[in-house]
């Protein structure tokens, strides 16, 4: 209930002095608590510092009708749920008509008989209580059904990125590669928000974040004898080698059969598959040039090659920092988007940085 007691406080609002203290009498010895006004205004006034539980109001009235009254009540944010109860002498149906149609709950007729009122008043009372729990009870279900799928979110992610691991832990030369080009892919992305970029938002910061560690989920579908050769491959295993961006994407696509609104796995798809795209059109698997490739693609293109300049791999030494952005620099609009790039070129040392930190230190899952 509200007001400084635990007493339900109904107003009653009417211009005739008698009214008010026949209904204060009948409304008193009830258990109520009672705030008597003579007019619609001194009322108003009154709930909006202390709001009652129920109005019981009189139609006519000097200065400020009932109906009117009821509007201002329904208009203001604190007062509009307020169950507010018509009593009026007028017997005409389309007042009461009105009076429902303004947003009273119900309308009892002068002169008024005592245990109407208090049947009225009590029902009226119940059920905006009933209303105010079951609120307040969706209210808590809510909280508790975000807090359980923002639970079953972090799990999930948790288990993706551990999935996405096994790849590279076929090849310990690759280190923290997963962790590390997720972050590249970040900071990338919100340089590029401060951009012309204009639709990079927020979300697709996060998403990129978390669905980055996806980009080489399709080599669990590479034999070892390609995948950890220590020489250059034949052509016929450089072929086989390209595969996995599509091996990546379908095994994502089969998640998105069941949830395809799904922004995250619609993002994991599309930078899986696109990744080994070039802006000059030489890329793989699909040739796509320019803005045909997708914005998380050509951000995880750059991130990935700068952590593979960088890393030794089974075919390669690791390169020095200087050198890995002398070659993305030259690269610049033939096999990286040019604005990607000059994001990069902004953002070198924070390359280094995290790669300097990244590089050798535990091994563990940051979502």
């Amino acid at each position: 209930m509200t007001g400084n007691t635990e007493k339900p406080i109904v107003m009653t609002v009417d211009d005739t002095p008698a009214n008010l203290e026949l209904l204060q009498g009948i409304l008193q010895k009830q258990g109520y608590e009672v705030a008597a006004f003579p007019r619609g205004a001194m009322a108003l006034k009154a709930a909006a510092k202390n709001p009652p539980d129920l109005v019981l109001l009189d139609i006519m009235m000097p200065e400020m009708d009932g109906f009117e009254v009821c509007r201002r009540f329904k208009d203001h944010p604190e007062l509009k749920e307020i169950p507010i109860l018509f009593i009026s002498a007028l017997d005409d149906p389309a007042k009461k008509i009105r009076a429902f149609s303004e947003g009273g709950l119900d309308y009892v007729t002068k002169p008024f008989q005592e245990e109407e009122v208090l049947a009225r008043v009590n029902t009226h009372l119940c059920l905006h209580q009933a209303k105010k729990e079951l609120e307040r009870h969706n209210h808590d279900l809510e909280d508790l059904v975000e807090e359980k799928v923002e639970e079953i979110s972090d799990s999930q992610l948790a288990t993706i990125l551990a999935v996405s691991k096994l790849t590279e832990y076929r090849d310990d030369d690759t280190g923290r590669h997963i962790e590390r080009t997720q972050t590249f892919c970040k900071i990338l992305a919100q340089k590029l928000s401060n951009t012309p970029y204009t639709d990079i938002s927020p979300e697709f910061i996060d998403n990129i974040y978390h669905a980055a560690p996806l980009h080489d989920i399709g080599k669990v579908g590479i034999p070892d004898n390609i995948l950890l050769k220590p020489g250059k491959l034949t052509p016929d295993q450089f072929e086989t080698m390209k595969t996995h961006t599509t091996i990546g994407a379908k095994t994502l696509q089969q998640v998105r059969n069941r949830y395809p609104g799904n922004a995250f796995i619609n993002m994991g798809i599309a930078l899986t598959r696109s990744h080994h795209e070039k802006w000059d059109g030489t890329g793989y698997p699909d040739g796509l040039a320019g803005k045909e490739i997708p914005l998380s693609g050509r951000i995880m293109a750059l991130a990935d090659v700068y952590d593979a300049l960088r890393a030794a791999r089974p075919y390669k030494k690791p390169f020095p920092h200087e050198k890995a952005c002398r070659i993305i620099r030259e690269d610049a609009g033939t096999h990286f988007d040019p604005a990607v790039a000059e994001a990069f070129i902004s953002l070198e040392s924070e390359f280094e940085t995290c790669y300097a930190r990244m590089a050798n230190g535990p091994d563990r899952l940051h979502l």
